[in-house]
């Protein structure tokens, strides 16, 4: 076991942040705060494990978030007009999924560059959504509804629940499972990974559909949690998952990251967003602090791979 690998630094920087903010932020440890961060975490959590799958391959996904406010607002409408919380939540799985094959068969059927697809599709489903709701917030759900975002099981959010079930399923998929093999194969070499007889046209396809998947149930979080449904629902995580996953370990070039270092890394951001937020730093300077985390990290990266290269040769 090495304990000096990106996951179990992450891990030490996840508890000396904790302890820091226990022992210097008042009111941090408090329980009111930190179920209220349980609540808060799930939704970027989610999309940013969607966001690392689709980097594993070399690929990126900008129309995550508005996929997610697409899928919420369909959500919405079916709820406010009076259509059961079943069918509309299926619904809003439905064109989750419809707008993940979109992404996907651009990819890996056609062949255009991952950024140029979600490029055009971010201000597709962005142009959908304002049709749909003329630029207006929909609210007033079922309070059936609100508890998948605002209830408890005991003690523990619904939606951390959510987040864990998730994280375990997609890390037995992404490691004990013949489809995750290969998106890590196709991370790291596309044409020996074709030359092996997998289909990558199928690997990638799938990726952007399991990546769709997960702006549906953080868009069923999200609009549980705030009981409304708008265009910009959600649009400051698109920035933030793909940092979450760089910050977690997952490579950009592709092939290499860990569900455990995106769940650390999401932990990390929120804590030190929420003791920055208690301690009343002004949200314009967390968003700079976590942008200069980011570059960090890249470089971070950017230079550990190079001594392994010049190490290897």
């Amino acid at each position: 076991m090495n304990f000096l690998s990106k996951e179990w630094i992450l891990g030490y920087v996840f508890a000396g942040l904790f302890l820091l903010m226990t022992l210097f932020v008042p009111g941090f440890f408090d329980t009111y705060n930190l179920i209220n961060m349980l609540f808060q975490l799930p939704e970027l959590g989610i999309l940013s494990l969607g966001m690392m799958v689709v980097l594993l391959t070399a690929g990126i996904d900008l129309s995550i978030t508005f996929l997610a406010a697409l899928a919420g607002v369909i959500v919405a409408m079916l709820l406010t007009n009076g259509y059961s919380v079943p069918v509309s939540i299926l619904a809003g799985f439905a064109t989750a999924l419809a707008g993940g094959l979109l992404n996907g068969f651009f990819i890996a059927v056609v062949g255009v560059s991952p950024i140029l697809v979600t490029l055009g599709t971010m201000t597709l489903f962005e142009g959908i959504v304002l049709l749909l709701t003329k630029g207006n917030s929909i609210s007033g759900f079922p309070e059936s509804y609100s508890l998948i975002g605002n209830g408890l099981l005991g003690v523990v959010p619904i939606p951390i629940l959510i987040f864990a079930v998730i994280a375990v399923i997609l890390s037995i998929l992404l490691n004990k499972t013949a489809w995750g093999r290969s998106v890590y194969m196709f991370g790291n070499n596309p044409t020996a990974t074709l030359f092996s007889g997998i289909n990558t046209t199928r690997v990638v396809l799938l990726v952007y559909l399991f990546a769709a998947l997960m702006t549906a149930v953080a868009a069923i979080i999200m609009t549980s949690r705030y009981n409304s449904a708008k265009v910009d629902i959600g649009s400051s995580y698109l920035l933030q998952s793909i940092a979450v996953a760089v910050l977690g370990g997952t490579s950009i070039s592709g092939g290499y990251g860990k569900v455990i270092g995106v769940v650390l890394a999401v932990g990390i951001f929120q804590i030190i967003s929420n003791g920055l937020n208690l301690l009343g730093v002004s949200s314009m300077v967390i968003d700079i602090l976590m942008g200069t985390i980011l570059i960090g990290v890249l470089l971070i990266n950017y230079v550990s791979a190079k001594r392994k290269q010049s190490q290897t040769a």
